[in-house]
């Protein structure tokens, strides 16, 4: 089992400047986690105390039921079995793709290096791609190396640090999916820094929200983007719509209407109702029983967002609309909610 687990870790950079406050992470073994946050959250100092590049001030990281850190005890980077594929390849330039991805095949022979090389080179698309130098080939190319060069040894853990930052955006979409599909196929446990949201939830199996150093909410990407722990996660790893609610048996009364609420049904409570732009349907006004005013509409060619002023809420909100926008700022809609909604406390 390559399981990685972080307890309590810290580390501060001095006085006043704590990055890490008593971090928990849990990845299971063979899973892809993703850890996301706002820049100076601590990602980056994350990914560096698990590889062994920094000490932590306290707290421990086991691998596999090996103890990497503790208390009194810091294994060096090189005995963790631990391989990192950073943000922008860092291939050898003088060295062709096979020497590059063997490089850290030490302990096999000849014959057996240029098997696993020829099977890595396979597995992310790349066969017979061999003999070319580096400047040979694309971004994408050179990040799909990287990656062979760091499964290749067979490492009990994969780090990724922003691996898809400098593609593209034509370009990180494919090479995101053949990320995840040579971890895959590898089983390695993997885990994605990343600061893009939309890449967490499309490509991990689990998503860690970092906050002021540390997790505030760790789960697979559709429990995160539905059942978010509070406001500001909700509103860091997508758009969110947040009305004032009084809830009452498992709904919650607001300036929408009145709205289900997921989970166990409970006493009357007030607090800031969830939900996402997509649950709002734009309707006829002559019928509606809430009515907006439509103050901008951004269109983005797979859908638009609509933005409206209710009265009693706070702000425009926004609603996600598929295909055809049927209003124009200025005129009045009606406004329907489906699906169920989370109820926060006023103060979260």
């Amino acid at each position: 089992m390559t399981d990685l687990h972080l307890t309590g870790v810290a580390k501060a950079y001095g006085p006043g400047a704590t990055v890490l406050d008593g971090l928990d992470l849990t990845v299971p073994a063979g899973s892809l986690a993703a850890v996301l946050g706002p820049s100076g959250c601590g990602k980056t100092t994350l990914l560096r105390i698990v590889a062994g590049f920094l000490r932590a001030d306290a707290g421990s990281v086991t691998l596999g039921g090996r103890t990497l850190s503790a208390p009194g005890v810091h294994l060096p980077p090189e005995r963790r079995r631990i391989a990192i594929v950073p943000q922008e390849g860092a291939l050898f330039p003088h060295l062709s793709v096979a020497r590059n991805v063997a490089f850290g095949l030490t302990g096999l022979d000849r014959h057996g290096r240029g098997r696993r090389v020829d099977e890595m080179l396979k597995l992310v698309g790349l066969g017979g791609y061999g003999d070319r130098m580096p400047h040979e080939l694309s971004g994408g190319q050179q990040q799909r190396v990287a990656l062979a060069r760091a499964l290749a040894p067979e490492p009990q853990l994969v780090l990724l640090d922003e691996p898809f930052n400098a593609l593209d955006s034509a370009l990180r979409a494919g090479v995101r999916d053949d990320v995840r599909a040579a971890l895959r196929a590898t089983g390695a446990t993997a885990v994605l820094v990343t600061h893009d949201q939309q890449e967490a939830l499309s490509t991990a199996d689990l998503v860690a929200v970092v906050r002021d150093g540390r997790v505030a909410q760790c789960a697979a990407p559709q429990e995160l983007y539905h059942r978010p722990a509070d406001p500001w996660v909700a509103a860091f790893v997508g758009d969110a719509v947040l009305v004032t609610g009084a809830a009452d048996n498992g709904t919650a009364t607001t300036p929408l209407g009145r709205i289900a609420l997921a989970g166990p049904p409970g006493g009357l409570r007030e607090g800031r109702v969830l939900l996402r732009p997509e649950q709002l349907q734009l309707t006829d006004p002559a019928s509606a029983d809430v009515r907006g005013t439509v103050t901008d509409v951004r269109f983005y060619g797979h859908d638009a967002m609509v933005t409206v002023a209710v009265d009693g809420v706070d702000g425009p909100i926004g609603v996600r609309v598929p295909g055809p926008v049927p209003v124009r700022a200025g005129g009045q809609t009606g406004i329907r909610v489906t699906g169920e909604a989370t109820l926060h406390p006023a103060t979260g």
